[in-house]
């Protein structure tokens, strides 16, 4: 059991030398520890308020991002909607050209037509005027034929005449 319990001369000389190197440690080594500490600290703590300011901007770009995207969806609507408008307002302008149009030949093609009528019934009454005079001619040349009778048609005409 001797390596279990310890003798003081061991305890006294590893306690002396635990000592001494916290004295050498403490004078030379400890405050260059501490400075690199304190330098790593101070660079994690920048690097730390780098990352919190990245995240902000980051955040700030999506905002700015978000928005510029949603002014120009609202730009692209309004624009859609305007095209579609005039797209309309063209087809009824459209639509009432051929209306008017429409209307405009509807109402020469009847002129046309009531005028080809009108000419045709005067040349009809023309046809009949000129064969009536033909036929009256061809009558009264065979009726008048005959001396006797030519006297006493201009005598019937004379005493109309004197009537009226």
């Amino acid at each position: 059991m001797e390596l279990l319990t310890p003798s003081p001369g061991l305890v006294f000389w590893t306690s002396l030398s635990f000592i001494i190197l916290l004295v050498v440690l403490r004078k030379y080594a400890w405050p260059s520890i501490l400075r690199a500490l304190k330098v790593r600290e101070e660079t994690i703590s920048f690097a730390l308020e780098d990352a919190r300011k990245a995240k902000e901007e980051v955040e700030m770009m999506e905002q700015k991002k978000k928005r510029i995207l949603d002014d120009a969806r609202g730009e692209r609507d309004a624009i859609l909607k305007e095209a579609r408008e005039l797209k309309e307002q063209i087809m009824e302008e459209a639509r009432e050209t051929a209306r008017e149009e429409s209307r405009i030949m509807l109402d020469k093609a009847t002129k046309d037509i009531e005028n080809q009528k009108q000419e045709a019934l005067q040349e009809i009454r023309d046809t009949i005027g000129r064969l009536s005079l033909e036929i009256a001619e061809k009558v009264l040349k065979e009726e008048l034929s005959d001396s006797e009778k030519q006297k006493k048609v201009i005598n019937t005409y004379l005493n109309e005449m004197n009537l009226n």
